[in-house]
């Protein structure tokens, strides 16, 4: 194993025993709910947006899942903080993938993007409204 590879192993195991921007948000423009139900990992988003509706100004989450699910929504809650709508938008399982650092199987895939996927989804239903 790289050391490399450890301290990100390492990174994971922190975001999941000590999530970032975990818990909810006082008047959040939107809150999003989504699930991964191959494996039971859940999570609801709760994002508040500025006044033009176009930057991420907080973002708090809560709910369950295996490390890699709860390790990427903390890393990626981090992440989006004042960024655009449109940059959350382009985000792929790429950018998820780097942000973790590790390989992670393609069984684990969808564990690895869920939080993107919940906050892209949210986003998208917020806009239609």
């Amino acid at each position: 194993m790289s050391l490399g590879a450890d301290m990100y192993r390492q990174q994971i195991l922190d975001h999941y025993k000590y999530p970032r921007n975990y818990g909810t948000l006082d008047n959040p423009t939107f809150t999003h709910t989504g699930e991964n139900p191959s494996c039971g990992d859940e999570y609801t988003f709760d994002i508040k947006l500025d006044d033009q509706e176009n930057i991420v100004l907080a973002i708090a989450f809560r709910g369950e899942g295996c490390a890699i699910s709860k390790s990427a929504a903390s890393m990626l809650s981090e992440v989006v903080i004042g960024k655009t709508i449109d940059k959350i938008y382009e985000m792929d399982r790429d950018d998820i993938l780097e942000l973790l650092g590790v390989e992670v199987t393609p069984m684990r895939i969808k564990c690895a993007v869920l939080a993107e996927k919940i906050i892209q989804d949210g986003i998208r239903v917020y806009q239609a409204k």
